[in-house]
């Protein structure tokens, strides 16, 4: 009887002693795992911090070679996707990555005086949130021109606002750049939005003074890219150059723009669908001409109301190598030179209004001239056609007033 306790006794010992050890492993493969879970999260999450500069650097992301360290810690190197955290000092952010990267800028200040302050060198496509009240500032090269300068497909979004200045190009893309919304305040020696396929703005607000273009899209390998497309938005622009500029298409669906320019909006087809669009030009105002291979230059108005105020000497308010099209819109021209075509022009709808005057038919200034009075010099035809035998049909008039450039 007595052993048979002693039986019973061992084996509850010997049973205890494996729960135990069983316990064990258990806990120890719990800690184990949790200090894994630990040192992946400190791994993927890259942190920099300098009191000296205010400035910081947070990645979320699956690479542990995220940023690469530097000597100097305003330099900041990204090398894998993810989400980046940017506030403070900086002298220059550089991304290079086949994957996808989202910059969160929140109160960054970006200054390199030798090269983009932003410069993505590769990327799948690059992300730029702002919030707060962000700046940066480059002196680059020819060769990368722009303060921010992307290689990239570059997308900006955020309610913040930016501050850019640079002496060439402000923000350039070597493929499509997207504009979604935020407040932009650019000052440039040359362009200040540049876009290699395309210039895709959704909305914002823009204030812009360019040594160039305002806003650019210009592909030299593929003519039928370099397309403008603007749905809304607020824009003060002034350039020496043009406006809004796509060497295939411009398209502006909605907006309020103040443009003060040698060529207001310049491409080879503009579609003018809506929008407030104040142009004050010393050049022509609204130009299609023969700027790619996509057809034949052409202005098409149909809706909106534009306002262009001309500049003395041999300016034109709407000219087009090809065929002007105004189907709706209210149209306010102030200037020696209303339109000059080259092909056909049709009024199919909209208001037209010249020097405060009401018309009702394009007139076609072909070789420069006055109107109402205008300097003297050019030929002017109110939708006018020769007869047959050489006389003028009725209603039709003519003013010979010398010659105008060549476009």
């Amino acid at each position: 009887m007595e052993e048979t306790k002693n039986k019973n006794f061992k084996k509850i010992v010997l049973g205890i002693v494996v729960l135990a050890v069983i316990v064990g492993v258990v806990i120890y493969f719990v800690i184990a795992f949790n200090n894994t879970q630990q040192s992946n999260n400190q791994t993927n999450t890259s942190t920099t911090n300098n009191s000296n500069t205010a400035s910081s650097t947070t990645s979320q992301n699956t690479s542990s070679s995220s940023v690469v360290s530097t000597s100097n810690s305003k330099i900041l190197n990204i090398t894998a996707g993810g989400n980046y955290d940017l506030s403070g000092e900086y002298e220059s952010v550089t991304v290079n990555t086949s994957e996808e990267v989202t910059l969160n800028l929140n109160g960054v200040e970006i200054t390199n005086s030798n090269g983009p302050a932003i410069n993505i060198e590769k990327s799948k496509k690059v992300t730029i949130v702002l919030s707060g009240t962000n700046k940066v500032t480059a002196t680059t090269t020819e060769d990368l021109d722009g303060a921010i300068y992307s290689k990239a497909d570059l997308v900006f979004s955020g309610n913040g606002s930016i501050e850019v200045k640079s002496n060439y190009d402000g923000i350039v893309s070597k493929d499509t750049l997207v504009i979604k919304n935020g407040t932009y305040t650019i000052n440039s020696d040359d362009d200040a939005i540049k876009g290699k396929d395309s210039v895709e703005i959704e909305d914002g607000s823009f204030t812009i003074n360019a040594g160039g273009d305002g806003i650019k899209a210009s592909n030299d390998e593929d003519t039928s890219l370099g397309y403008v497309t603007i749905k809304g938005g607020t824009y003060n622009i002034t350039a020496q150059s043009d406006g809004v500029q796509g060497i295939t298409k411009v398209t502006i669906s909605g907006g309020t723009f103040n443009i003060t320019s040698s060529e207001g909006i310049e491409g080879t087809y503009i579609k003018i669908e809506d929008g407030t669009i104040n142009i004050s030009a010393s050049d022509d105002g609204i130009n299609a001409s023969q700027k790619s291979n996509i057809g034949t230059p052409t202005v098409e108005i149909n809706g909106g109301n534009i306002t262009i105020k001309m500049g003395q000497g041999d300016t034109d308010a709407i000219d087009a190598n090809g065929n002007i099209y105004i189907n709706g819109g209210t149209i306010n021209i102030t200037g020696n030179s209303a339109f000059d075509y080259d092909g056909t022009a049709q009024k199919n709808g909209g208001t037209i209004i010249v020097n405060g005057t009401e018309i009702n038919t394009i007139t076609n200034q072909m070789m420069g001239g006055g109107m109402n009075g205008g300097r003297q010099g050019g030929m002017q035809m109110n939708d006018m056609q020769m007869a047959p035998n050489g006389e003028m049909p009725n209603g039709g008039d003519m003013q010979m007033n010398g010659m105008k450039r060549n476009r």
